[in-house]
């Protein structure tokens, strides 16, 4: 039985973009184990995606049709560190980066404490309530409509960032925190209808400190790079993911605790989440990509860690095969000049 025929009886395919060894960008299929497999006629991740679209085939089939070349060495590769993003957009500015929190059962109760220091009235804080609204309708029947999530936006594609690289805090950061996650990563068709190419790991990078500063700075704390996983995983995910996130200081493991992901886990199905994203025209333009960031209710902060320059995040979960593992950086102090013209 050939990759190709086992991949569309259901093992897990993963996509990665790897350089080979003169520096060109080449899109690997891989089972996890192995020797990946690298696809024939297409440059990229986005290419075969939009190819799979145009023939009316899945990824797996269009990869059955196109074929493969040469054999490349996953785990060597991610060594040498050659494996970039595992999706990217000719034009990044066309690569929109979004995300939902308050979905994963236990992600209020950082978020509750952060803002009932705040708050005087002994009820529940607008983020538990939010929670609660997923508790008991994020999950929505088939064809039904469901809670409406927390939404937040991160930018476009150039802030993404992929495994072995530096998350650059801005100079002006109170914190510079990591999420681990799952994220999605979706292609708008010709026609305007979204297609999900499939699922990584990510480190939705955000400002803890600047949130808790006050909740309608929530919008601030995002404005942030963030990373992607080098797996992209087809098909459907499983209901219960676990991984482990934690932080590398020097020699010393100073932060290490396990996150939960997947459905099982979550208050929101990942189609509720996808519903009241795509329901915007404006994400729906054809040609677009986008990652939704899915949330965690996992984060060194809560356990008051204090991030500095220098820190490594390792994030790491099955059915993924490699890590994510991302350095801290900060960023030169800039002024902002606005002329009048």
């Amino acid at each position: 039985m050939s990759n190709q025929t086992k991949w569309m009886t259901g093992l897990m395919l993963r996509i990665l973009q790897i350089a080979d060894d003169a520096g060109a960008t080449k899109v690997v299929a891989w089972e996890g184990q192995g020797p990946g497999h690298v696809v024939n006629g297409v440059t990229s991740t986005y290419d075969l995606a939009m190819q799979a679209i145009a023939a009316g085939r899945s990824l797996a089939a269009q990869i059955e049709a196109l074929g493969f070349g040469a054999d490349i060495d996953v785990e060597l590769a991610a060594r040498e560190g050659r494996i970039g993003l595992p999706i990217s957009h000719p034009d990044p500015a066309h690569f929109i980066v979004a995300g939902t929190g308050l979905t994963h059962l236990g992600s209020a109760d950082g978020r509750d404490k952060m803002h009932k220091a705040a708050q005087a009235e002994d009820k529940p804080t607008d983020s538990m309530r939010m929670f609660l609204s997923g508790v008991e309708g994020g999950k929505p029947a088939p064809g039904q409509i469901g809670a409406q999530p927390e939404w937040f936006y991160k930018g476009n594609g150039s802030q993404l960032r992929s495994t072995g690289s530096d998350l650059v805090s801005p100079s002006f950061a109170l914190d510079g925190g990591e999420e681990p996650e799952l994220a999605g990563i979706y292609l708008i068709g010709p026609d305007g209808t979204p297609f999900r190419v499939g699922f990584c790991l990510a480190n939705e990078f955000s400002d803890h400190v600047t949130e808790k500063g006050n909740y309608l700075w929530l919008a601030h704390s995002k404005l942030r790079q963030a990373s992607l996983g080098p797996e992209l995983l087809i098909g459907d995910l499983p209901d219960h993911v676990e991984g482990t996130s934690r932080i590398r200081r020097g020699d010393q493991v100073i932060f290490e605790k396990p996150f939960l992901s997947g459905e099982a886990n979550m208050s929101h199905s990942i189609a509720n989440l996808e519903y009241h994203n795509f329901k915007y025209d404006i994400f729906r333009a054809p040609g677009d990509l986008h990652v939704h960031f899915f949330g965690t209710a996992t984060l060194s902060v809560s356990h008051g860690i204090k991030t500095e320059e220098g820190d490594v995040f390792e994030i790491d979960a099955a059915p993924f095969k490699l890590p994510l593992v991302n350095r801290l950086t900060v960023a030169a102090a800039m002024s902002v000049d606005v002329r009048k013209l």
